[in-house]
């Protein structure tokens, strides 16, 4: 099946992992919503599986993730996720190989194929250079550059980092979507990430862990635009 849907520049990505559950993943998902309309940022909400549908009803611009899935076809399977199922719900991707959920090369290539065979766009995570090389050959939708160690830290990727990434991906498939993470914590960052060359940035605990959601979601993604725009009109 062809994925007909379009992700494009600039966009942002949340993901609230397992700092969140019930019905405090709904409230995100709809601050969240908000936001992407009020600033004109596409947003990828990578959603626990148990919250999928209930996010996917009450949200009406997020481009809703599974945070995995498993390259198996309708039929045996237990526990395994079947990508019929998510996009039976109305998931749009799906995101794979994260640090926290690791995948053999084989086994993500595998998913990635079975992803775009039901529709399903991909984000896939990897770390070092030689590692986003290799992913970059699967020819995901979007790569996630996240250096593991930074993950959490409050520190962001250096300038190095981001632009050796960057020349790597676009030099074996330029189609292919950047989003730069690790350590993202404020709207400075999101800004100074979007502003240097990636198509988009994202955040987990800082969002998830924050009193004033509202605020610091709007705070990112408002800068996500205005980081963009800066780039663009230079």
């Amino acid at each position: 099946m062809k994925n007909d849907l379009i992700i494009k520049p600039p966009f942002f990505e949340i993901g609230p992992k397992s700092y969140l559950y019930g019905d405090d993943i709904i409230e995100l998902a709809e601050i969240a919503d908000r936001a992407s309309i009020e600033f004109d940022v596409q947003v990828i909400f990578t959603c626990p599986f148990v919250n999928i549908q209930k996010v996917v009803e009450r949200t009406s611009n997020l481009l809703v993730t599974a945070p995995h899935m498993d390259p198996i076809l309708p039929g045996r399977g237990l526990a395994d996720i079947l990508p019929e199922s998510l996009k039976a719900v109305g998931v749009s991707g799906v995101m794979l190989n994260h640090v926290e959920k690791p995948l053999r090369y084989s086994v993500l290539e595998a998913t990635i194929k079975r992803a775009k065979e039901v529709g399903l766009f991909t984000v896939v995570c990897a770390s070092s250079i030689p590692e986003i090389q290799a992913v970059a050959h699967l020819a995901p939708d979007i790569i996630v550059a996240e250096p593991t160690e930074l993950i959490g830290t409050g520190q962001t990727s250096d300038l190095s980092y981001m632009k050796k990434s960057l020349e790597v991906i676009h030099a074996i498939n330029p189609d292919i979507l950047v989003l730069q993470a690790a350590g993202i914590s404020d709207g400075n960052d999101v800004f100074r990430v979007m502003e240097y060359g990636a198509d988009a940035t994202g955040s987990s605990s800082a969002i998830a862990n924050a009193e004033d959601k509202e605020a610091i979601v709007r705070d990112m993604i408002s800068a996500v635009r205005r980081g963009w725009e800066s780039r663009i009109n230079k």
